[in-house]
């Protein structure tokens, strides 16, 4: 797992673990290797801070009983400088051995935390990941489902780049074929007739003009058939004929126009070009407000492959890995090397056209053979899952995920997600039944945002509090998303994602801005800064429980790395945020003095770095005050 290559050094449980390994290897070698050890933390504070669960498993597969693997377990480790030395009575119920830290190692622990990287080490053996994260499509508004691709993907992507790997962003533009051949051809006959001005084209009359050009190419020929099968007479079958008829030249007219797209005949490709710019400066617009990273120079689409798939083709049939099946051409899949698939990747239609899975071929051989990527992560709807499937299969068979480099074959992954749904449970569309504009759905977010600020805050000056009503916002929407499991659908709701309280964005900024509230007033207060040299404190339960929970943070990352699950590192700083206002009411920190205030003032540091860190990673906008 890409995780396992990091290392969390202050990580009690990483630590626990290491050690009791080394206990389990000596007490019982006849366990073999790759024992966990289940390192968990203790469901009843008042016994531990962590158990050890594994005796009950280990004393089955060894046919002993588990309280007398326990105490040979609990004899042999060493927990010097870690934890408290483990007697008989730290073994309770059938063999669960409960771990009491050292108060002094766990300070020292987390004092090492506060760091440059926050006890998150780089990457032993840094890898280059490829993250395909969105697909918009030209001369298209942006809708509601092209929500999740670019939040995720991002989130994927900001992660492994915060484990220390180079990350390369993909936006999969679908900007070539003959459907934009047709609005191409659309605009062209429009320019000609001086209907529009394609220098102050716009997005909305792209979207217009996809619409009509998708109508004039369609033609009714059932209908035209049961007219003639049904006999309902000459003026309706004259109608019919004329609009098949007209149907037919606007067709033939966009073959005809992708053939000079495909020539890249000047004044045709010019026009394209036009669409295309038009298309993605309202793209990178969105994804700056969505505070995604992801901007032009990651655009990768199907018109930058296009020149490439006669010779995948080629490739494939040269080297037998294609065959000819009806007309058409199929790579077979059906062995386990290749995914033991048993529906043929289709990649060649019988009239010569290629596929989606041709282009998907040829990118996958571009990011492996040319960009040398040792991972790919493509984040794509669920229903995408057996066109990926293949599409990997056909990249191992033909040798195209072989990076020349490594000579490994890249890990290819598929980060599925679910649907959107509005809060009748079916897919969230607008009240005409269209798709919500994603543009529109983020306007009325920072709206309804600014109102619950003023509400708040009814003196705050206007200019203060659009500001924060965006990162508030943003960090709504975002974080209602990434929170929930990503292969699930989830219900969008303006209330819930906005409120201060609960899972939410919004609770998440209000926790790391009252960890910037207590530092200001202790600066206010003459409090210098000699807070920064003293150990963090861990007496008290409640700060005992907030440092335990930070020390897991490098885990927490190298967890979304393994599973390529934002939402663990969303429940994480969610838990901290929680565990960090049990602290706040608990243990008072500026009314405290001396030593204690001055680690208390630590963990608020520490908890403020955590969670700005976090919520960086995942994308999300931070605020200094709210």
């Amino acid at each position: 797992m890409i995780g396992a290559s990091m290392s969390a050094t202050n990580d009690p449980i990483e630590i626990l673990s290491r050690r009791f390994i080394d206990a389990i290897r000596g007490a019982f070698p006849e366990a073999g290797e790759g024992v966990d050890p289940l390192i968990r933390p203790c469901g009843q504070p008042e016994l531990g801070d962590f158990q050890c669960n594994v005796a009950m498993a280990l004393a089955k597969r060894l046919g002993k009983k588990p309280r007398d693997v326990a105490g040979a377990i609990a004899a042999a480790v060493d927990l010097s400088g870690v934890a408290h030395p483990l007697t008989e009575g730290a073994i309770a119920g059938p063999g669960f051995i409960n771990i009491r830290l050292l108060g002094d190692a766990l300070a020292a622990s987390l004092a090492a935390m506060d760091d440059a990287h926050l006890g998150v080490a780089p990457a032993a053996q840094p890898e280059r990941v490829v993250v395909d994260l969105m697909g918009v499509n030209l001369a298209k508004q942006m809708h509601v489902g092209h929500l999740r691709s670019p939040l995720i993907g991002d989130a994927i992507a900001r992660t492994f780049a915060r484990l220390g790997h180079t990350v390369i962003r993909q936006n999969h533009l679908g900007d070539w074929g003959l459907p934009i051949a047709m609005v191409t051809a659309r605009l062209v006959r429009l320019e000609a007739a001086g209907k529009i001005d394609l220098n102050t084209l716009t997005l909305d009359q792209l979207d217009e003009a996809y619409r009509a050009a998708q109508m004039e190419c369609q033609r009714d020929t059932a209908g035209l058939e049961a007219v003639r099968r049904f006999g309902l007479g000459p003026k309706a079958e004259a109608e019919l004929e004329a609009q098949v008829e007209g149907a037919t030249e606007a067709f033939m007219e966009a073959r005809r126009t992708l053939v000079a797209l495909q020539a890249k005949e000047p004044k045709t490709y010019a026009v394209w070009q036009r669409v295309r710019d038009v298309t993605m400066r309202v793209c990178m617009d969105v994804c700056a407000r969505l505070h995604v990273d992801v901007t032009d120079e990651h655009s990768a689409g199907e018109s930058f492959y296009a020149d490439e798939l006669a010779g995948v083709v080629g490739d494939l049939v040269t080297r037998g890995i294609a065959e000819e099946s009806d007309g058409a051409l199929i790579v077979r899949l059906d062995d386990p090397r290749w995914g033991d698939i048993e529906t043929p990747c289709l990649i060649r239609k019988r009239d010569g056209g290629y596929l989606y899975a041709t282009t998907d071929v040829a990118a996958i051989r571009h990011r492996v053979q040319r960009l040398h990527a040792d991972r790919i992560v493509y984040c794509i709807d669920a229903r995408q899952a057996l066109h990926l499937r293949q599409v990997f299969g056909v990249s191992l068979k033909a040798g195209y995920a072989a990076n020349p480099m490594t000579g490994r074959d890249a890990v290819m992954r598929h980060a599925a997600f679910g649907s959107v749904l509005g809060e009748d449970g079916r897919p969230f569309k607008t009240r005409s039944g269209e798709s919500v504009r994603l543009s529109d759905l983020l306007e009325e977010t920072v709206v309804r945002a600014q109102k619950t600020v003023k509400e708040r805050s009814p003196d705050q000056p206007e200019e203060e509090s659009r500001r924060i009503a965006e990162a508030v916002g943003m960090a709504a929407i975002k974080y209602a998303d990434l929170s929930n499991d990503r292969v699930k659908d989830y219900v969008f709701s303006f209330d819930r994602m906005l409120a201060f309280e609960g899972n939410t964005g919004p609770y998440l900024l209000y926790a790391l801005v009252r960890t910037r509230s207590i530092l200001r007033k202790a600066a206010a207060a003459g409090v210098g800064d000699s807070w920064r040299r003293v150990p963090p404190g861990v007496n008290e339960p409640a700060e005992k429980m907030l440092a335990l929970t930070l020390l897991r943070y490098p885990a927490a990352l190298a967890g979304v790395a393994d599973a390529l699950e934002p939402h663990r590192l969303c429940q994480y700083l969610f838990e901290l945020s929680g565990v960090f206002g049990t602290f706040f009411d608990q243990c008072p920190v500026l009314q405290s003095e001396g030593a204690v205030r001055d680690g208390r003032l630590r963990l608020c540091w520490l908890t403020g770095r955590v969670l700005e860190d976090g919520l960086t990673v995942l994308g999300i906008p931070l605020l200094e005050r709210m």
